[in-house]
């Protein structure tokens, strides 16, 4: 979007839920898979413990766990959704998608359903993709979750990613009202390819560009190269959102990065101005779920009682692409 470009919304966000599951992964744990301690883990990540999936749980079941848990609190209805948007890079199989079967799940009549690949920036990029459904009048109700069962792809002989991963979904539903402005208030995205094999997954391709690909099937991560781009990249992002919106810093009463590490979110807010206190994550007890990190940081504060109607929230997601999206949006549940 051109910085002259206006942004436009309709959307509504009426419902929020999540889901984790029961297993705890503790750094204790950790201790005894890898040469690690939960000093160690700590001070660099921020993370104490994560969740495990189950080894006959997957991401759709995550994710209609999540859905149900909205449905429950919100008093929804859901058969009259008209889209399904699932951010994942961890899907039950490349296809069917997730998406279709949390429409079975539930049972969803006339509706679209996609998974959307973006990694770490996912969610917000989904929320993207759904303001722009509603505000063509392609749909009037969107259900948006964001899930991952990181620890099915980790590999826990490499102790430099197996501290970092978990499993979650949050979900959220949006819906149109064409009587008040949308609650998304401005939007930023960019992608920089050539630092692809930073931080990927093998798949059917052996090689990223000129760089072959390692371990396959599991995580594989330049920490220190993720690391440089995130913090000097995040920040313009995040200049170029706020004054897309005509906002500043001290406009923001939340921001909510991706839960990547205690370090980076630290780093990011110090070159951004943002004081560390405003920020809402996921981090400690659930650890980097890459597409679910940002629900799952929203629904705490909502279930803890932080956000509050009317708060100005900035949601930032980073990751793998490398892709960034970022979304600036008025709280109004």
């Amino acid at each position: 979007m051109s910085s002259s470009a206006r942004f436009r919304s309709n959307a509504k966000l009426t419902a929020i839920g999540s889901y984790v599951p029961a297993h705890k992964l503790t750094n204790a744990d950790l201790e005894r898979l890898v040469e690690t301690s939960d000093e160690w883990i700590v001070q660099r990540t921020g993370i104490s413990e994560r969740r495990v999936s189950a080894p006959d749980q997957y991401t759709s079941d995550l994710c209609i766990e999540a859905v149900a848990d909205l449905q429950r609190r919100y008093n929804v209805q859901l058969e009259d959704v008209d889209y399904i948007i699932v951010s994942t890079t961890t899907p039950d199989t490349p296809f069917p998608s997730v998406s279709a079967r949390v429409q079975q799940a539930f049972n969803i009549g006339t509706c679209g359903a996609i998974d959307l690949q973006a990694a770490c920036a996912g969610f917000a990029a989904a929320l993207q993709n759904a303001n722009g459904l509603l505000l063509s009048g392609a749909a009037r109700k969107v259900l948006i979750i964001g899930a991952d069962t990181m620890t099915k792809v980790t590999d826990y002989t490499d102790r430099t990613t197996c501290i970092l991963f978990g499993d979650g979904a949050g979900a959220v539903l949006l819906e149109a009202d064409d009587d008040r402005e949308g609650d998304l208030l401005a939007s930023y995205s960019v992608t920089t390819g050539a630092g692809g094999h930073h931080v990927y997954m093998s798949g059917l391709s052996e090689k990223i560009g000129e760089h072959a690909l390692q371990n396959p099937g599991k995580i594989v991560q330049n920490g220190r190269e993720v690391y440089k781009w995130a913090v000097g990249t995040v920040p313009v992002g995040i200049e170029q959102l706020l004054q897309r919106a005509g906002l500043t810093v001290a406009d923001i009463d939340w921001f909510v990065p991706h839960s990547a590490n205690i370090r980076i979110i630290e780093s990011i807010c110090e070159r951004s101005d943002i004081p560390v206190e405003h920020t809402l994550t996921s981090l400690t007890n659930y650890g980097n779920t890459s597409s679910a990190t940002i629900p799952l940081a929203l629904d705490l504060a909502v279930r803890e009682g932080k956000l509050k109607t009317g708060q100005m929230v900035l949601l930032y997601g980073f990751g793998a692409g490398l892709t960034q999206a970022g979304v600036l949006l008025r709280w109004s549940l």
